[in-house]
C-alpha cells in the first residue's frame, strides 16, 4: 500500500520547526503481506498428529540453520496438536482433545510440556521467534463436538468474563450447528452460526488467544473447497485485519476447487489450496497440473489478498522421509517419487508461483532433497517471476511417432452418474442453473439434469427426491432452518442419500466427487432447488452442476510446458513429460512471443541454460530436448 503525503499541507497545519520538509513529495511503503508466494515446514507429511514440541524444536532449529538462508521462514504444527496421545485416540476420535474452561483446543500438555498454566503455545513461539522464524499452527472450522457436549460458556473478550446477552448466559450448544459437522471428520468439529453474536464472540476469543501466543500463520481447514464455510471465513479474515500484529491466514483442503469458486475468498486470505492432500504418487503430481493452468488463466496467481496478496496453494512436498495418511505414528519410509518426478514436482510448484511448504522429517534431510527444495533457480523463479503460465507451442516426439500437444484438459470434478460427472461450483456459475423438477406418479418426483451435455446421445442424470427424514427433536431443531430442503436418492427402493462433501479426507488425486451414503439428518444431505434452476446444499452453500466425464477425464500422459520472464529479463521454459517413455520435447523460439508481452524474438539469438543437465548454447530457431519419463527440464533463455 502506497501513502502520499503532501509537505505543503504538513506546514499549513504545523510549524515550520515541526514541517522540515518544504517542498518535495514523500512516498511511504508500507509491507505487503505474503508479498511473495509464502515459503517453510509443515509437520504433516512426516508426523501426521503426532509431533510433540521436543520434535517440533528440534526440527525448527534445523530449519533455522539449513533453510531459513533459502527463504523458508515458517514452521507449523499441523493438526490436533491438542490431542492427547493415548491409546484410542486417531484422527477421528471423540474425547481426548484438551480444552479450556470456554471451549477452546489448548495443546496437549504431555507432548507440549511447555504449554502448561494456561500458557499455550507462548513459550514455543519465543523459541521460534528466537531462531528468526515464524511460528504456525493448523486449525479446525468452528467448535469441537467434545466442547458442544460440554456445552461450555463462551468467552467475551471484551470484559474477560462469560458472553452474556438478553439477559442470559450462552454457551456452546446455542452456537454449535451439529448438522453442520466437518464431513471428513464428524466427530471432530462443526460449524458455528455466525449470525448470533455469541458465535462471532467465540471465533474472536480463538483467533485472539493465537495472536496472544505469538501465532504468525494460521492453517484453517474444513472451511474451503467442498467443505466452504464462508461466513466463517470472512468474519475470522476481519478478526486477523484488525490484529496489531499480521498472522497470515491460510485455507485447507481444496477439493473439487475452481477459480469461480475461488475468486470468492482470494481476496479474504494469503494462501488457499486448490486441490485436495498430495502426497507422494505420480497421480497425485499429475493432476496439479491442470488446475494449476485453470488458476493462472484466471490471473489468480498473486491477486490481492488479506492486507496484501493471495496465492494458489498446491499442497506441501511430500519430499524426504515421510509418513502415511492418517496414520498414529511420525516419520517411517522414503519417498516414494523418484528422482525424475520429484524434480517435476517442485519444477510445477515452483514456475506456478505455488507456496513452497516442505513436508519431510527435516531431521533426516538427505542430500539430494536439500539440494531440490533448495535449488537457487527453482526459488528465483518462485518469488521472482511473472507472466507465469502454461506455454502450449510445443511438440513432442515418443519414438518415432510425432504429435502436438493436447489443449483444454479440464480437470475431474466428481465421481459420475452413468457417463456423467457431478460436481460443485459457486452458484453464481451460470453452468449451475440446469436442475428441474418433474413428477413421475403422484408420489414419486425426480430432480433432473436439463441442460446441454456433451453428447447428445446421453441421458440427463436424475435424482428421487425427499423431505428428509428427521428425528423428532431434530424436526423441531432443522424445520425453520431447513425449510424447503430436499434428500436426494440414487434410486426410489435404497436408502442412500446424495453427500455434498465426502465423508473421508480425500488426496490430490481423487478430485473430490459426490457420494451416496446412508441417509442422515446433517446438512451435507440437504439440498434445495431454486426457480433459478440451481441445486443448492446447505452444508456448503455451493451448487450442483453436471460435465460429461469423458470431457473431465483427466490425461495422466502426454507433455505440458510452462513459462515465465525473470526479473532480470531471462525467460524461464519448462518442458515435462508426463508420459511413460522417454519424449523429446521441442518449442520454436519465436513463439515465445506469442503469448510473453514486449517480447520480439523474431531472428534474435537465444543463449540457453537447462539446469539439470548444466547443458547450455545458443540458438536461434527452436530447443529442443529428450526428457526422461516422469520427468523434466528447465531452461533460462537470454535473447538478444
Amino acid at each position: 500500500m502506497k501513502i502520499l503525503v503532501l509537505s505543503f499541507l504538513c506546514c499549513f497545519f504545523f510549524t515550520p520547526s515541526i514541517c522540515s520538509v518544504t517542498s518535495k513529495t514523500q512516498l511511504v511503503t508500507e509491507p505487503q503481506h505474503a508479498s511473495t508466494p509464502p515459503r517453510g515446514w509443515n509437520s504433516y507429511d512426516s508426523f501426521c498428529w503426532t509431533i510433540s514440541e521436543e520434535d517440533f524444536l528440534q526440527s525448527a532449529e534445523i530449519i533455522s540453520n539449513r533453510l531459513k538462508p533459502h527463504g523458508y521462514e515458517y514452521v507449523v504444527v499441523d493438526y490436533l496438536w491438542y490431542r492427547r496421545k493415548v491409546e484410542g485416540a486417531y484422527t477421528d476420535s471423540l474425547g481426548f482433545d484438551v480444552i479450556d474452561e470456554w471451549g477452546r483446543v489448548i495443546p496437549d500438555p504431555e507432548r507440549w510440556p511447555s504449554s502448561k498454566g494456561g500458557k499455550g503455545f507462548s513459550e514455543v513461539a519465543k523459541k521460534v521467534h528466537s531462531m528468526g522464524l515464524k511460528f504456525g499452527i493448523h486449525v479446525m472450522r468452528g467448535i469441537s463436538l467434545q466442547a458442544f457436549n460440554a456445552n461450555t460458556p463462551i468467552l467475551d473478550t471484551s470484559k474477560g468474563s462469560a458472553y452474556k446477552e438478553s439477559g442470559r448466559l450462552w454457551r456452546a450448544k446455542d452456537i454449535g450447528l451439529k448438522e453442520r459437522a466437518c464431513a471428513w471428520m464428524p466427530h471432530g468439529f462443526m460449524s458455528i452460526n455466525t449470525k448470533l453474536e455469541a458465535g462471532r464472540a467465540f471465533l474472536r476469543s480463538l483467533y485472539l488467544q493465537y495472536a496472544e501466543w505469538g501465532v504468525d500463520f494460521v492453517k484453517h481447514d474444513c472451511v474451503f473447497g467442498d467443505d466452504l464455510d464462508i461466513d466463517e471465513i470472512t468474519f475470522v479474515s476481519e478478526v486477523l485485519r484488525k490484529l496489531d500484529r499480521p498472522i497470515l491466514y491460510s485455507l485447507s483442503p481444496g477439493t473439487s476447487m475452481t477459480p469461480a469458486m475461488a475468486k470468492d475468498v482470494s481476496g479474504l486470505v494469503n494462501m488457499y489450496r486448490i486441490t485436495g492432500d498430495d502426497w507422494d504418487t505420480w497421480k497425485d503430481v499429475v493432476s496439479h497440473f491442470d488446475i494449476a493452468r485453470d488458476f493462472s488463466t484466471s490471473k489468480m496467481i498473486g491477486a490481492k489478498g488479506l492486507l496484501g496478496r493471495s496465492w494458489p496453494d498446491l499442497d506441501m512436498l511430500p519430499l524426504g522421509w515421510l509418513t502415511d495418511p492418517g496414520s498414529n505414528e511420525g516419520p517411517h519410509r522414503t519417498c516414494n517419487l523418484n528422482l525424475d518426478e520429484q524434480r517435476t514436482q517442485m519444477t510445477l510448484w515452483s514456475i506456478a508461483k505455488s507456496p513452497l511448504m516442505f513436508g519431510g522429517d527435516v531431521r533426516k534431510l538427505d542430500k539430494t532433497t536439500y539440494n531440490l527444495i533448495t535449488n537457487p533457480t527453482l526459488l528465483e523463479i518462485n518469488s521472482f517471476s511473472s507472466n507465469n503460465m502454461e506455454f502450449p507451442y510445443i511438440t513432442g516426439t515418443e519414438g518415432s511417432r510425432s504429435k502436438n500437444k493436447v489443449l483444454s484438459q479440464d480437470l475431474a470434478e466428481g465421481s459420475t452418474l452413468g457417463t456423467l460427472a457431478l460436481g460443485l461450483t459457486t452458484c453464481k456459475d451460470p453452468k449451475a442453473h440446469g436442475w428441474s423438477s418433474k413428477s413421475l406418479d403422484q408420489d414419486l418426483e425426480q430432480i433432473c439434469w436439463e441442460d446441454k451435455l456433451g453428447s447428445k446421445f446421453e441421458e440427463p442424470p436424475c435424482l428421487y427426491k425427499r423431505k428428509p427424514l428427521l428425528a423428532s427433536g431434530e424436526e423441531m431443531i432443522y424445520k425453520h432452518q431447513y425449510q424447503g430442503t430436499l434428500h436426494l436418492l440414487a434410486s426410489d427402493s435404497m436408502d442412500l442419500c446424495l453427500d455434498a462433501s465426502p465423508r473421508r479426507r480425500l488426496t490430490s488425486k481423487d478430485f473430490g466427487g459426490r457420494s451416496f451414503s446412508p441417509c442422515k439428518g446433517d446438512a451435507n444431505q440437504m439440498w434445495e432447488l431454486s426457480a433459478n434452476g440451481s441445486l443448492t446444499n446447505s452444508y456448503s452453500g455451493l451448487c450442483a452442476t453436471v460435465d460429461s466425464s469423458e470431457a473431465n477425464k483427466v490425461v495422466s500422459n502426454g507433455i505440458r510446458s510452462w513459462i515465465a520472464t525473470g526479473r532480470r529479463g531471462e525467460i524461464y521454459l519448462a518442458f515435462f513429460n508426463l508420459n511413460s517413455e522417454k519424449t523429446v520435447i521441442s518449442a520454436n523460439i519465436a513463439d515465445i512471443a506469442k503469448v510473453l508481452p514486449r517480447k520480439n524474438l523474431n531472428g534474435p539469438s537465444c543463449k540457453y541454460r537447462e539446469i539439470w543437465s548444466g547443458r547450455f548454447g545458443v540458438t536461434k530457431q527452436s530447443i529442443s530436448i529428450a526428457v526422461e519419463t516422469h520427468s523434466s527440464t528447465l531452461f533460462v533463455l537470454n535473447c538478444y
